[in-house]
Formats: C-alpha cells, sequence, structure tokens
C-alpha cells in the first residue's frame, strides 16, 4: 500500500533532484565550447525525424497538420522540460506513436457530420485535456513503480511495431510518388502520365540512395563525425542532387515538402484552436475518454521507456531519477497551454495539454534521442577523465614503476576527477586493476603488455556530465528551425520516405527479437558460426527449442498488433495488446519456460558474449574430440571504440563478457601450459639428482 500513498514519488523526486538544480545549470556552463558537440548532435538526430513526422501527419490528415506544428511541439516542449523537467537527460519530441493516434482522430472526425474536418483539432484538444487528467493521476498515484514490469519482450515487441510500420511509411510514400495527391487538379502537366513516371523513377532513386548512403554513413568509424553527422550531411547531398535534374523536366518534379510558413494565415488557426473547443457537441466531449485512455497509457509507457534507457544504471548517473515528476510534467505540460492563451503570466508544467489546447501533436520522451544524448554526455566526460589517466600511465611506465604503482597513480587521477567517494571508486575500478595487476608486479611481461591507449578505454567506468545546457539549446535550436522553413521545403518527399526506412533499418541491430528471428534461418550446421561474433548470451545458455518458442511467440504477436493498426477505428486500441503482456509475462510464460530460460531470454539487460575468434573456435571443436595441446594467443576481446561499440543502435549499454567456449578454451591451455611446466620442473630435478 505505500506505493499508493497520493504524491509521495512526486515529492520524492522533487526533493531529490531539487538538490542538485543548480549543479545542473553549472555543470554545463563549466564545459564551455565541449557542449556544442552533443548539443548538435542531438539536435540533428530530433529534427529530422520530427520533420520526416511532420510530413506523414500532413499527408495523413490532409495538411490540418504539417511539419510547422511537430517542431513547435518540440521545441516547446523541449524547452520547458529542460529549464523545470526532472530528468534533463530525457529528449522530448512528437514520436511515431503520437502520428498514428493523431491519424486516427481525425479519419474518425472526417467521418462525422457533427465534427468534421473543422472540429479535428478541438476535439484532439479535448482528448488531450482528458489524457492529461489521466496522466496527472497516474503520477499521484506513483504509477511509474510498475513500469519495471514491462519486460524486454515488451520493449522490443513494441520496438519493432515501430519499425514495420516506418518500413510501411517508406512504402507508401514511394508508391504515392506514382500517383497524383488528394485534392490536386489532375490536368495539370506535372500529373501527365510521364512526368508521373518520371517523378515516381526518381522518388525510388532518391530513397534507396538516402537509406543506403545513410546506414554506409551510420558505421563510417574511419571519419571522425561520420557517425554523428553523416545522416543530415546525406539529406543535404541527395537534397542538393535533386536539383541536378535536366531543365526540360517539369518544375514540380521531383515533389518535394509542403507546409505553410510560419507568417503564413495556413498557420494561424492552430494557436486560437481552444475558441473552437465551445463547439464540440458534449457526447463527443465525453467520448474523447476513450482514445486518451489509449493515448495517456502509450504516453506512460513510452515516456517511461525513454527515461529508463537515458538513465541506465550502467551509465553510473549521480544524480536521482525523477519518473513520477516527469509523467506528471508531461500531462501537466497539456493543461499549461490553454493558461498561456489567456495569460503569459503563469507558467504551468503541462505538456499534453499544452499541445492539445494550441492544436500541436504532444510530445513525450522519444527513443533513440534520449539515451544518444545521455551517451554523448558521457564520452564527453570520460574523455577527459581518460586523457588525465593515460597520461599518469604512461609516466609510470616511463619511469618503470610497478604495476600496484601505475594502478595507484591513475586511482588518484580518477578519484580527484570525478570526486567520487574513495570505496565507490574501488569497486568500479575493480577490472581495471585486475587488468594492470594480472601476471602480477614481478612479471615484466604483462607489465609490456598493458597498453593504457587501448585498454583504459574497455574498463573505465562511464560517466555522464549531468546537466541542462545541451538540453535547452537543442531545443532552441529546434524552434530555430521554425524560421528555417524556406529551406527545409526544398528537401523532397522522396528523401523523407528513404529516411523512414533508413530509422527502420537502423533500429534492428541491438534488437534480441530481431536477432532470434534471424537464427531461426541459420541451418544447424552453421550455427557454430554464430559464436565467431558478438553474440547475445542466451545463445550459450539457452537450447534452441526454448527460443524457437519464444520467437514465434512475439511474431504472432507482432502480426496481431500490426493488425489492430489496420483497423479503421479500433485501431486507436492497438497498445491495449502491450498491455496484455504484464499478464502473459508475469502467469502464462512461467508454465511453458523454464525459470534461468525465460530470465535469458527476457533479460533486463542487454547481455553480450564476445566473439570466439575462428581458429580459437577451430581448436575448440577439436578439443571436443581430442586432448588437443595446440598453442593459441589470447586475444583482447574489446573493442576501444568509446561508448559505440559497447552500445545497441536503441541506446542500450551491453553488458560484455568472454564466450563461455572462450573461457573453457582459455582455462584448458592454461591448464596444459601449467601441466608442461610441472612436467619440466620434475625432469630438471630428476636431470640434477641423476634419477
Amino acid at each position: 500500500m505505500e506505493n499508493i500513498s497520493p504524491f509521495k514519488g512526486i515529492i520524492k523526486d522533487v526533493k531529490g533532484r531539487s538538490a542538485c538544480y543548480k549543479q545542473d545549470w553549472v555543470s554545463g556552463f563549466r564545459s564551455g565550447y565541449r557542449i556544442l558537440a552533443p548539443t548538435t548532435y542531438i539536435f540533428f538526430a530530433s529534427a529530422l525525424p520530427v520533420i520526416a513526422f511532420g510530413e506523414q501527419l500532413s499527408r495523413d490528415t490532409d495538411g490540418a497538420l504539417s511539419p510547422v506544428e511537430t517542431l513547435a511541439s518540440t521545441a516547446l516542449c523541449g524547452i520547458i522540460h529542460s529549464i523545470v523537467g526532472g530528468q534533463p537527460l530525457l529528449i522530448l519530441g512528437v514520436a511515431e506513436p503520437t502520428i498514428i493516434m493523431y491519424t486516427y482522430l481525425y479519419n474518425f472526425c472526417k467521418a462525422r457530420e457533427e465534427l468534421g474536418k473543422q472540429l479535428f483539432l478541438a476535439w484532439a484538444a479535448w482528448v488531450c485535456v482528458w489524457t492529461a487528467l489521466l496522466l496527472i493521476l497516474l503520477a499521484i498515484l506513483n504509477a511509474c513503480t510498475i513500469i519495471t514490469r514491462f519486460t524486454r519482450i515488451a520493449g522490443e515487441l513494441f520496438g519493432m511495431l515501430i519499425t514495420v510500420l516506418f518500413i510501411q511509411e517508406a512504402i507508401k510514400g514511394v508508391v504515392s510518388e506514382f500517383n497524383i495527391p488528394k485534392g490536386e487538379n489532375p490536368n495539370l502537366e506535372k500529373y501527365q502520365f510521364h512526368w508521373l513516371y518520371t517523378n515516381g523513377l526518381l522518388a525510388v532513386i532518391f530513397s534507396f540512395g538516402l537509406t543506403i548512403t545513410a546506414l554506409k554513413t551510420r558505421k563510417a568509424r574511419s571519419w571522425r563525425y561520420g557517425t554523428e553527422y553523416g545522416v543530415p550531411l546525406m539529406v543535404v547531398c541527395w537534397t542538393a542532387l535533386s536539383y541536378t535534374v535536366p531543365r526540360k523536366v517539369n518544375s514540380g518534379i521531383p515533389r518535394r515538402l509542403f507546409c505553410p510558413l510560419l507568417w503564413e494565415p495556413e498557420s494561424l488557426p492552430h494557436w486560437t484552436v481552444i475558441k473552437d473547443m465551445g463547439n464540440v457537441p458534449i457526447e463527443y466531449i465525453f467520448a474523447a475518454i476513450i482514445p486518451a485512455l489509449m493515448i495517456a497509457g502509450l504516453y506512460f509507457f513510452d515516456h517511461s521507456v525513454a527515461s529508463q534507457l537515458a538513465q541506465q544504471k550502467e551509465f553510473n548517473l549521480k544524480y536521482p531519477s525523477t519518473y513520477h515528476y516527469d509523467v506528471l510534467l508531461l500531462g501537466v505540460m497539456v493543461f499549461q497551454l490553454m493558461l498561456l492563451t489567456y495569460s503569459l503570466v503563469v507558467l504551468l508544467p503541462f505538456f499534453t495539454l499544452i499541445c492539445g489546447l494550441l492544436g500541436l501533436p504532444p510530445s513525450n520522451g522519444v527513443l533513440p534521442q534520449s539515451p544518444m544524448h545521455t551517451k554523448s554526455l558521457s564520452v564527453l566526460k570520460k574523455q577527459l577523465i581518460r586523457k588525465k589517466m593515460v597520461k599518469s600511465a604512461k609516466e609510470g611506465k616511463l619511469q618503470h614503476a610497478s604495476n600496484s604503482e601505475i594502478y595507484g597513480r591513475m586511482q588518484a587521477v580518477f578519484i580527484k576527477m570525478d570526486q567520487s567517494p574513495a570505496l565507490a571508486v574501488d569497486n568500479e575500478l575493480k577490472n581495471l586493476k585486475e587488468a594492470v595487476m594480472r601476471g602480477g608486479d614481478g612479471d615484466d611481461d604483462a607489465k609490456e603488455n598493458f597498453d593504457p591507449e587501448k585498454d583504459i578505454d574497455a574498463y573505465l567506468p562511464v560517466r555522464v556530465n549531468e546537466q541542462r545546457v545541451s538540453n535547452l539549446l537543442q531545443s532552441l535550436l529546434v524552434g530555430l528551425s521554425l524560421c528555417a522553413l524556406p529551406v527545409i521545403k526544398l528537401i523532397p518527399t522522396s528523401v523523407l520516405w528513404g529516411y523512414f526506412a533508413y530509422m527502420a533499418i537502423d533500429s534492428l541491430p541491438g534488437n534480441q527479437f530481431w536477432e532470434r528471428l534471424l537464427l531461426l534461418f541459420i541451418t544447424p550446421s552453421r550455427r557454430y558460426k554464430v559464436f565467431e561474433g558478438a553474440h547475445a548470451s542466451f545463445v550459450e545458455s539457452v537450447p534452441f527449442k526454448p527460443i524457437l518458442m519464444f520467437t514465434l511467440f512475439q511474431f504472432v504477436y507482432l502480426v496481431i498488433c500490426f493488425g489492430v493498426t489496420w483497423i479503421p477505428i479500433a485501431g486507436i486500441l492497438f497498445p491495449l495488446p502491450f498491455f496484455l503482456l504484464i499478464t502473459i509475462r508475469e502467469h502464462i510464460f512461467p508454465k511453458f519456460f523454464h525459470y534461468e530460460h525465460l530470465r535469458e531470454l527476457d533479460a533486463a539487460e542487454y547481455e553480450e558474449k564476445s566473439g570466439t575468434p575462428r581458429r580459437n573456435f577451430d581448436l575448440i571443436r577439436e578439443e571436443q574430440s581430442t586432448d588437443s595441446r595446440s598453442e593459441g594467443s589470447e586475444d583482447d576481446f574489446y573493442d576501444a571504440e568509446i561508448l559505440d561499440e559497447i552500445t545497441t543502435n536503441r541506446g542500450e549499454l551491453k553488458l560484455r563478457s568472454r564466450s563461455t567456449k572462450e573461457e573453457r578454451f582459455i582455462q584448458k591451455k592454461r591448464q596444459n601450459s601449467t601441466a608442461a611446466a610441472i612436467g619440466f620442473s620434475v625432469s630438471r630435478a630428476c636431470y640434477d639428482e641423476d634419477c
């Protein structure tokens, strides 16, 4: 009953976060110009999807909403959250589930004479009012304590559903390039068959081109800024390429992004939608509770998961979490816009209500931008600590210091820069200490094997520069993008369809549901190859049959969830199956799966085993049949890339360990080496004693 105590969670969050509010700003300003790198990185990661979602919304609502509204919502909610929000690492934005919900609301209104297109935004505002009240109620009743009951299976199913919807949107978008848009004059020259066909072919080229080149730059490790800024650069390149078509081609080809400018009359009605709310019939005001229930549940789930991934325990954040307060803020921010319409004096933190009453689609915590933000700030802090520790270790080696002295120097630097309690530092640097001390102080080879440049990256604890400045700056940049709409309108729509495909494909690595689906298509005789690369831990610890059953269930459930989205009116209930997963996971799965297997398949953390090199794997297979004593070198399986290789595309930190088969091989090799050394010692002793 403690968890039901009203306001308990909110009060605890406010007390805990208010104590470090000043430090949030101080840390940000102390970072100086270095804060600009994560700021611009997250700005591009936030702005591009929002523009793409705006174009999708414009097409699905016949222009009632556009990129103007999605950008405005993202900027407004982001600015407010960065100033008064609980967790400043959380990035807010308009997400695909919001687009789906607003599409259902629009189709519902359009099909009813009492509402029609003209009252769509007014009725949506009432939906947001109810949604805000429900979210506030959830926060007051400490509902965030149940978020842990949504396990990996729910998160990965939801992620896969969004991936499928992205692919669907990309395909629908490219196909639409071959057709005349709704409401356009078919007699125009650019809509004649040969020009429509030309536009469609160019759309295929631009969409596939953007998808392929964006995925290539995403993995461009040799280029310093490839992974951070490669995707927006590819959007610019393909937009520029679209202007190289011959002059004889009709000026309307290829089609480009359509959205009214901020200062044009078409954009003004959205800001006064509160005046039309009184025109909504009373029965539809109360009927708005039904979609509000779904949206509140969806936002509660999506927002909390994004917040969880932004503050994973592996990030070692020092400041407390604020799940309850942030959900309250999400609901309350909708309410504030009603007050802003009448007065600018009172500034209450109401997200969903603010957006609804201003005719904007609401923003909530988004993936993968939130954990990406934390990751970019952790790299910033880690680079500073790493530089000092490497320098101290190199100085120790030049002075021929012992291993214990080298470690002592690095520990002193870490404590000085991190200002953590000594006991906590000892625990966090335990693995680094073992790496430095491996082989003993008297073993010169071991000392030489420790390379500060390579080894520190693998063992250095993650540290995050927790502050509010980067979130505020990136939100301001998104807001300034509204002034750049004349430039944004130059982007071909086909490039955005390609971006949808890129987002879908880029979200697959790190999703264990996807990895298990691929595993099903590998023949049994070839499955050993999975062990040669980095692989999820369940591959070694769970038999194939439970993996098959678990994966097939997820696939069937995914098909059902996707099918629900196609139901015209009832499609708005698509979040409901994800809440049913709690019951399925807790009460039905234990009857069909062994506890240990279920724990591995539905683990909270992403645990990954390091790959076994082919030369060692061959020895492992040979060892199973013969007692081989082949020599092999022990490799370092940790990647030197800072926080890039140890995170999934979804933003989860991987818990890395050696492959069980590799451990067995190393253990066997050490036993053979020990046996050989003992044998040599006995032979030498017998020789000395003339045995």
